[in-house]
């Protein structure tokens, strides 16, 4: 492998890296956070793919804009669908076991698959790049680049800056920070902790949506496709350490890196490195790389 290709699979490894952080972040809220199982992220992933392909005729017409109108108006209606699907749903789960919540959830997949179908159907879209990222950059003499891949990297690393400043330096941050470890007392000093759980999770369905968006121009737009992130998410949060947002980050880098390389190395075995180094890590700290 020469070093041209060695940078296009890195540049490939963070991409895919951070997308994967997008979505996990958004789980590792919901699970961490407020102690419910979701398998139905998976879905807010597709219904965010879905929106970059269903919004964007309506969006041009109406609106007058493009691909960054279209993903601020489907981040909107990603807030909204989960700030009612948690006061509908989600609100009377915190107290139950976990059974109670994987059958919930896993209906939910149900209801929003077939939603889908009935909607949009069953084929697989494309949908474009915006005109002003469609090029590519040269790497070497031979290669090059795609512009739009660098954009999705640019949009995770500054939703992962704006969520550490968010947790980290905001009343809000505190707030969540506490209500996650003792929702009792801080319900006592008048804080809505309702209110809280449902801005979290609103937050976390539309972190999977826009990386659904972001992510429709270079994956298509095709059924079951939030079943496969799903899988890899919960894989992001149990390596990182459950409710972790930097072990989030750091874990979705890592899949990012053994899964891009061993499909160049060991394409045989590609399927399976990923779980390897999930026990890997989970034998040397059963915990996860970080604790919440």
């Amino acid at each position: 492998m020469d070093l041209t290709t060695f940078l296009i699979q890195c540049l490939n490894a963070l991409q895919y890296g951070l997308l994967l952080f997008l979505v996990a972040s958004g789980l590792t809220l919901i699970f961490g956070i407020m102690g419910v199982i979701n398998l139905a992220h998976g879905s807010f992933y597709m219904i965010g793919a879905y929106m970059a392909f269903a919004l964007a005729p309506w969006v041009g017409a109406v609106l007058g804009g493009g691909f960054f109108t279209t993903l601020l108006v489907g981040v909107a209606v990603a807030v909204l669908l989960g700030y009612l699907l948690e006061w509908a749903f989600f609100s009377f789960l915190y107290e139950r076991d976990h059974l109670q919540q994987v059958l919930m959830t896993y209906g939910l997949i149900l209801i929003f698959e077939e939603c889908r179908s009935l909607l949009v159907g069953d084929d697989v879209h494309s949908v474009a790049a915006p005109a002003l990222l469609s090029g590519s950059i040269p790497l070497g003499d031979l290669m090059t680049y795609p512009v739009y891949r660098l954009f999705i990297s640019g949009v995770c690393l500054a939703l992962a800056a704006g969520m550490w400043w968010v947790f980290a330096k905001t009343r809000l941050g505190m707030m969540i920070r506490a209500g996650s470890v003792n929702r009792e007392m801080v319900q006592s000093l008048g804080i809505d902790v309702q209110r809280l759980m449902r801005l979290v999770f609103a937050g976390g369905v539309a972190l999977a949506a826009l990386a659904g968006m972001v992510a429709a121009p270079v994956s298509s737009v095709y059924p079951g496709m939030g079943g496969h992130v799903l899988i890899i998410c919960f894989v992001v949060v149990v390596i990182g350490g459950i409710g972790s947002v930097k072990g989030a980050l750091l874990a979705a880098l890592l899949i990012g890196v053994v899964d891009t390389f061993g499909k160049v190395f060991l394409p045989q075995a590609s399927g399976v490195l990923i779980y390897v180094l999930m026990a890997a890590i989970l034998l040397w700290k059963p915990a996860g790389l970080f604790k919440a």
